[in-house]
């Protein structure tokens, strides 16, 4: 396949440059002045010490000198002209490729025409003219350097000449195989930062699912193919370095060697030191330049060619696997109970699960902490201190507390993405880190995953069976995302993650948790860029799962209200019990409340938990918040989406003082 794309390109090319004879004839004629000027770098010093300064003349020797001068000053002058003629070759060839990319974007819709025209189209327009520039210094300078030597003395060229014949054949015999595995290493190198690219951001979501051996091997492959790559590519970068050793720098070795043999056979002292300037000063340089420019930029440049003319075999934008994220089974694993459909508005479809465990595991609690502690370092305050919790099945627990007072590090050590600095957690009566934990409980963090694959691929991701569609139909409904489901075109469309919000995208990923069967649901932020009603609707469709377990790290006093548990987190003091219990006992909690105050009706709107830190920062700005214009307003974590329908509050967001 590499063959021909080659050739083609090779076709192509030539056809662009035959059609700008004109351009190609102007450079050339002023490449001729950069051709005088090496010509009089070794001719005009041999000539000032022969027939100047070594005769007692240095008149003559300054006037050879001043030629010299005036040579170099010629050859920049038409060094300058080159850059203009250059400019006049490839500038059209850019214009070319961008209408060969706007007319492709246009013809195929493809999302990442304005990728190709603003960053390929540009490294291409700049390699090609370096290559350009490169190839034709090599060319006239060589001219100009060889044409002194033969004039300057015949043996001078009989012992620069063949080194440098042989070192040039050996690059050219290795630009091909080096130009491939150039390109391979390219391909590779690109692989893998583009699968890292899509792990790193959900590594904490791979150690929830307990994928982190399936990902490893993934990215293993990758790596090892990148370094076999740099292997075979170091390999053949050895030849090109001996090719500029032996073409570059083996004739000045041999002129040194000869010096005795070619004075003693009429060749003059100013021949040598003239022989020995065209070497270090223009041979060498020129050949130096050739090798890196051609043996590098040469097979960037076809790579990119190839991408931007068509050539490439497969759409990078159509329908991509999903991620590494989703590969990991992000927002969940596998459920174990068995249960129907939650009672929700919606057909009542049964969802199949697997039978219910009997074993003494099965009538474990389907979560406790024993005396965990954690703390980010060794000189860090403890986030979580000597917790102690117990959660039956069927709980549902809402997590509160002000920013940093550790909700999601709770959520990550019960997650396994955290390890206690001393503690037990077990999930369903599994230690945790274990397999056993791993398929019992399911993490949906506040960023979802969705990839590019259709809406029915998404939703049973996590399921090692075939899913029917009603269930997931009946899924769909029970978590709010049937709407989303009919704008998008039914369970078969497919999905475009960029294309939706980060409300949706969170629908889709509640409804992927659901249809999993980890009867533990982890709900960290997950509903955040829902309005109120969508968030009710998910977080009670998940409360009603028979045997299923709830754990919502709460920004809403609502969604406190609804669980039957509440756990108020404040660094290392914690309280439990049910919200009218806190209310009577825990002040943070009737202070949160006091924060969480519930929006006039016919606002319809309820703001979201105010952080109350150190800093007085509030969750979300309102028309109502309290303050004397120095209070400051948070906009969730950098990057977030603020939710719609959080602004229309008119109410108080928090207090001062």
């Amino acid at each position: 396949m590499t063959l021909p794309i080659a050739t083609g390109l090779t076709a192509r090319g030539l056809r662009f440059l035959l059609a700008r004879r004109r351009v190609l004839l102007r450079l050339t004629a002023w490449s001729v002045l950069e051709t005088g000027q090496t010509f009089l770098i070794g001719y005009g010093p041999a000539r000032a010490l022969d027939e100047g300064f070594l005769r007692g003349r240095a008149d003559i020797g300054l006037l050879w000198l001043a030629v010299t001068g005036i040579g170099v000053l010629l050859g920049a002058y038409g060094t300058a002209r080159v850059y203009a003629a250059v400019a006049a070759l490839v500038e059209p060839f850019r214009d070319r490729l961008v209408e060969r990319v706007v007319s492709r974007g246009v013809r195929t819709g493809d999302a990442g025409s304005l990728s190709g025209l603003t960053q390929q189209v540009e490294i291409a327009r700049d390699t090609f003219a370096g290559l350009v520039m490169v190839s034709r210094s090599f060319v006239f300078t060589s001219a100009g350097a060889l044409a002194g030597l033969f004039t300057l003395a015949p043996a001078l060229l009989l012992v620069v000449g063949p080194p440098l014949a042989v070192g040039i054949a050996l690059f050219a015999a290795t630009l091909r195989p080096l130009a491939r595995r150039q390109e391979t290493f390219l391909v590779a190198d690109e692989a893998l930062a583009g699968d890292l690219g899509t792990v790193c951001p959900g590594l904490r979501d791979i150690t929830a699912t307990g994928a982190e051996a399936h990902i490893a091997a993934g990215t293993g492959e990758r790596v090892e193919a990148e370094l076999r790559a740099a292997r075979a590519l170091a390999h053949w970068g050895v030849l090109r370095v001996a090719s500029l050793t032996i073409g570059g720098q083996l004739p000045l070795v041999l002129l040194l060697a000869t010096a005795p043999w070619l004075l003693g056979h009429g060749v003059s002292t100013g021949a040598l030191v003239g022989a020995l300037a065209y070497v270090t000063q223009s041979l060498l340089p020129a050949l130096r330049n050739l090798i890196h420019g051609l043996g590098t930029s040469g097979s960037r440049l076809t790579v990119v060619l190839r991408r931007l003319t068509g050539t490439d075999t497969a759409d990078h934008h159509d329908a991509a696997p999903p991620g590494a994220a989703a590969r990991a089974g992000i927002d969940g694993t596998t459920r174990t109970d068995g249960s129907t459909a939650p009672a929700t508005a919606g057909p009542r479809v049964p969802i199949r699960r697997p039978s219910p465990d009997r074993s003494a595991e099965g009538a474990a609690p389907a979560l406790s902490l024993a005396s965990v502690t954690f703390a980010y370092g060794p000189a860090s305050a403890p986030v979580v201190q000597d917790l102690d919790l117990v959660l039956p099945r069927g709980v549902h627990l809402a997590v509160v507390g002000p920013s940093g007072a550790g909700k999601s590090t709770l959520t990550a050590l019960v997650a396994g993405l955290l390890s206690p600095s001393c503690g037990t957690v077990r999930v369903g009566g599994h230690p945790v880190p274990g397999p056993g934990a791993v398929a019992g409980r399911v993490l949906i963090p506040q960023e979802a995953y969705v990839f590019g694959g259709t809406l029915a691929e998404n939703l049973a991701y996590l399921r090692p069976d075939p899913v029917p569609e009603e269930e997931l139909l009946a899924a769909a409904e029970a978590v709010g995302l049937a709407p989303l489901a009919g704008r998008l075109g039914g369970l078969d469309a497919r999905v475009d993650p960029t294309a939706l919000s980060a409300g949706e995208r969170q629908l889709v990923a509640l409804t992927r948790a659901y249809l999993s069967y980890a009867p533990l649901a982890l709900l960290d932020e997950a509903t955040c860029h829902l309005d109120p009603g969508a968030e009710e609707r998910a977080e009670r469709a998940f409360a009603a799962r028979p045997g299923g377990t709830l754990v919502v790290v709460a920004h809403r006093i609502s969604s406190a209200r609804r669980a039957g548990r509440v756990l108020v987190m404040d660094g290392r003091s914690t309280a439990y019990g049910g919200h009218e219990e806190l209310m009577r006992s825990c002040a943070l909690y009737r202070d949160l409340v006091g924060s969480w105050a519930p929006a006039p009706a016919r606002r319809g709107s309820e703001p979201a938990l105010a952080l109350r830190d150190a800093y007085r920062v509030d969750a979300v700005a309102g028309p109502g918040l309290a303050g004397d214009g120095r209070h400051v307003v948070a906009h969730r974590s950098v990057g977030q989406v603020q939710a719609p329908g959080d602004l229309r509050d008119g109410g108080s967001l928090g207090r001062e003082g």
